[in-house]
C-alpha cells in the first residue's frame, strides 16, 4: 500500500526555522514528482513547492520563495521542506503529494499524506 507520512511539524516562533520530512513507501518514489501543499485554518489548499523526478528541478510559490527549500533523497524515499524565516501566515497543515506525470504533461496517479501541523506563533 502507498504511504506518505509527514513529520517535523510543530510550534515555532516567528522568524524561526523548521524542516519537514515526508517518508514515502509503496510506490516508485524516484519516478514521481513531489510537492508540498498546505492548508491554513479555514482556507483552501495552497501549493507551496514542487520538485521533479530525475534531475530534481524545483519551483516555489511566490509567498515562500527565498525562505523555503524543497529537496528529495531518493535513496531514502524521503522528501524534505526546509523552512526559514517563518511567518504567522505560514501556519497551516502541510501535506506531501506525489504525482505521476504523463508524457502529455497530465497527472496520472497521485498520492497524499495526512499532513503535519506547523504553527507559527509568539
Amino acid at each position: 500500500e502507498v504511504q506518505l507520512v509527514e513529520s517535523g511539524g510543530g510550534l515555532v516562533q516567528p522568524g524561526g526555522s523548521l524542516t519537514l520530512s515526508c517518508a514515502a513507501s509503496g510506490f516508485t518514489f524516484d519516478g514521481y514528482a513531489m510537492s508540498w501543499v498546505r492548508q491554513a485554518p479555514g482556507k483552501g489548499l495552497e501549493w507551496v513547492s514542487g520538485i521533479s523526478r530525475g534531475s530534481g528541478i524545483t519551483n516555489y510559490a511566490e509567498a515562500i520563495k527565498g525562505r523555503f527549500t524543497i529537496s528529495r533523497d531518493n535513496a531514502k524515499n524521503t522528501l524534505y521542506l526546509q523552512m526559514t524565516g517563518l511567518k504567522s501566515g505560514d501556519t497551516a497543515v502541510y501535506y506531501c503529494r506525489a504525482a505521476w506525470v504523463r508524457e502529455d504533461g497530465g497527472v496520472g496517479d497521485e498520492y497524499w499524506g495526512q499532513g503535519t501541523q506547523v504553527a507559527v506563533s509568539s
